[in-house]
């Protein structure tokens, strides 16, 4: 019963997303959001031979919440140092941080949370040893960000998707 569930989470975010677009409730968009997510839904399926599963969700809204909250302070961060300009301190460098997740999707969000964070990018990863090389506009502490990258993300997209 729940496999069955799991083919409406992306007719369902279609629809959420097409009544937030049009910023309507009324019954036609309610009609067409609903069919444009199931045809869309439907005719995605073929494209997608491994399919995702979230085994926890209140894990992924916790997730949500904490990459939020880190994209609103990087924000703020990187808005110190390009306001300072060369005055800031920054060290920007590379890092190496082994992962365990194995997961194409749960990899996918990682790379995603990286890429979306300012003052991050996502530099390359190596299948073979499972290491993501990451680009920090300011590394000072690499123990934070291999944390932060190890516990505050990893952790929970393995416990979401394997």
């Amino acid at each position: 019963m729940k496999s069955k569930l799991n083919i409406l989470y992306l007719p369902a975010f279609l629809l959420a997303l097409w009544l937030l677009l049009n910023n309507s409730l009324s019954a036609g968009n309610i009609v067409l959001g609903l069919g444009l997510g199931l045809l869309l839904g439907v005719a995605a399926l073929p494209f997608r031979p491994v399919r995702a599963s979230i085994k926890k969700p209140l894990v992924a809204l916790r997730l949500l919440w904490h990459v939020f909250c880190d994209i609103v302070h990087s924000n703020i961060d990187v808005g110190r140092i390009v306001w300072k300009g060369s005055n800031s301190g920054a060290t920007p460098g590379f890092l190496d941080i082994p992962l365990t997740i194995t997961d194409p999707h749960g990899l996918a969000a990682l790379a995603c949370i990286v890429t979306y964070t300012p003052g991050t990018v996502w530099s390359g990863f190596d299948e073979k040893n499972h290491v993501l090389t990451l680009h920090v506009l300011d590394l000072k502490d690499e123990q934070q960000w291999l944390d932060t990258i190890q516990k505050r993300y990893q952790n929970p997209l393995i416990e979401i998707f394997e």
